[in-house]
């Protein structure tokens, strides 16, 4: 059984610091992330997932939804390979 993880725009961010909510690497953020692009990389990786409507607690005014991926494996190994998807397109 796969557990759920959540997945906010902002943890791909690279224009945000850290205590701001990024989780990666500068190196491998980008710039404004949205769901949109975050589902396009799920949907390569072939995970399943669905979009919903809340917000990051501490980012709530920026109503930028959230992403609920079926995942085996840890939380930042899915954030890590996600976000170099993210970057390819760049």
């Amino acid at each position: 059984m796969s557990a759920e993880r959540i997945l906010y725009p902002c943890y791909f961010d690279a224009t945000l610091k850290r205590r701001e909510g990024r989780r990666v690497p500068k190196g491998l953020g980008v710039k404004s992330p949205d769901l949109a692009a975050i589902e396009t990389a799920l949907r390569k990786m072939k995970a399943s997932y669905r979009r919903e409507e809340h917000h990051h607690p501490a980012r709530w005014m920026e109503r930028e939804g959230r992403v609920v991926v079926e995942w085996d494996g840890n939380k930042e190994d899915l954030i890590r390979r996600v976000a170099k998807r993210l970057g390819s397109r760049k």
